[in-house]
């Protein structure tokens, strides 16, 4: 194989790429803003719409409630709370989002509690919804209050102390650091878009390696130099990979940069420390580089099988049609990884994709499987030669590279 060759064609493309608008996009725009509007950008969002809506004073319907007069205060002096008479449609007000809650105090109930016989308080709301929660969690909390309020009012009478009903205490204590705990909550979420992101830098210069060629009837020109096919193809192949990496990479670099820069301004907030402390991912250099390491067969078997499949198209625009639905057949492994209870198994470890984003969250939590680590790289490095195999052996196919 000449060394000499495959850089010839890697270099005009590369010319040729430089130049493409699209591809820098995808390979550079994409991956560097990103993560900064993902994690400064919508959590400074969410932490703003949560904020409003904890200090909203929301509307909660009483019904009932006539003979229980200390309840009732009790309900109406609650801090940013609005209690609002009962209204026949109080269902749809509540779905409508004009209350937020409705509390059902069932007659008798006062006099009840004081002739210890059991009864049930019923809070309705609208499951799901952010502010109707809040103003259930306020309701709950009171009615809490008041019955435990009750319970030591029965203890005094009988002159004993709260513990017999409260025994003993059971605590919990987390013993593993911020970090952990954050890359264990958060860190699927770096393997699935450090994954999608190589593909999406790869995608774009594959289809215009390929189809494009065809379309603007500059292939024939290309096979016709005195390059060997597979000086050609490989040529091809190295760019999508360095588009693929340089997007992986940037990414990464992002991902790190935007977390400490999210964390200094949080931890110098009031109150921020612990929140930086408990939610914000750390990633140091060492994870960065593990990522990254791990990106690299993932980022050739990208390059080879989208250069592979582009290869079959006509045009740039049919190109599209048959890579749109890789991007589904790429994110639901990357997903499954982020869903609750999934953690790498000897079978999980040598399924495509699905190995690297659950590898990429043990990464990030600073948990190191080195066997598992051996296993997904070298099964993903199989993968990939093998794609690539397949992309040379495509080129080497006029029926495939002049199909009508």
């Amino acid at each position: 194989m000449s060394i000499r060759n495959v850089g010839i064609v890697y270099r005009k493309e590369l010319t040729e790429a430089v130049r493409d608008r699209r591809t820098l996009i995808s390979t550079i725009l994409v991956p560097l803003l990103l993560f900064p509007v993902l994690s400064v950008g919508f959590g400074s969002l969410a932490v703003a719409l949560v904020g409003k809506a904890k200090e909203e004073t929301p509307k909660v319907m009483l019904r009932g409630g006539e003979d229980s007069p200390a309840v009732v205060e009790g309900l109406k002096k609650l801090d940013k709370i609005e209690i609002v008479a009962e209204t026949p449609n109080w269902k749809d007000q509540i779905i409508n989002k004009e209350i937020r809650a409705a509390v059902e105090i069932p007659a008798g109930f006062q006099a009840n509690v004081a002739q210890q016989r059991a009864d049930t308080v019923r809070i309705f709301n609208y499951e799901g919804e952010l502010k109707s929660e809040f103003a259930t969690e306020k309701i709950e909390k009171y009615m809490k209050e008041y019955r435990d309020k009750v319970i030591k009012e029965r203890l005094a009478a009988k002159n004993l102390p709260d513990t017999v009903l409260k025994p003993f205490d059971v605590k919990q204590e987390n013993v593993a650091p911020p970090e952990k705990v954050s890359g264990a909550a958060f860190g699927g979420i770096i393997g699935y878009m450090v994954i999608l992101l190589c593909m999406t830098g790869a995608m774009y210069p594959a289809m215009d390696l390929t189809a494009g060629e065809k379309e603007r009837g500059t292939m024939e020109t290309i096979l016709s130099s005195p390059i060997s096919r597979m000086h050609l193809v490989l040529g091809k192949f190295f760019l999508i990979l360095t588009a693929a990496l340089g997007t992986a990479a940037l990414s990464v670099l992002s991902m790190g940069v935007s977390f400490s820069v999210l964390g200094h301004y949080t931890s110098q907030s009031a109150g921020g420390r612990a929140a930086a402390a408990e939610f914000l991912l750390k990633l140091g250099p060492k994870t960065v580089i593990s990522v990254f390491l791990m990106a690299l067969p993932v980022a050739v078997l990208f390059s080879a099988t989208l250069m592979t499949i582009a290869l079959f198209a006509k045009t740039y625009k049919e190109a599209q049609s048959y890579l749109t639905p890789m991007t589904f057949v790429v994110i639901i492994p990357a997903i499954a990884a982020m869903l609750p209870g999934v953690e790498l198994t000897p079978k999980l470890s040598i399924i495509p994709i699905l190995n690297v984003s659950l590898l990429c969250k043990e990464l990030v939590a600073g948990t190191y499987h080195w066997n598992y680590i051996a296993v997904i790289f070298a099964s993903t490095c199989v993968y990939a030669a093998a794609a690539l195999f397949i992309a040379i052996k495509m080129f080497q196919r006029e029926s495939v590279l002049f199909r009508s």
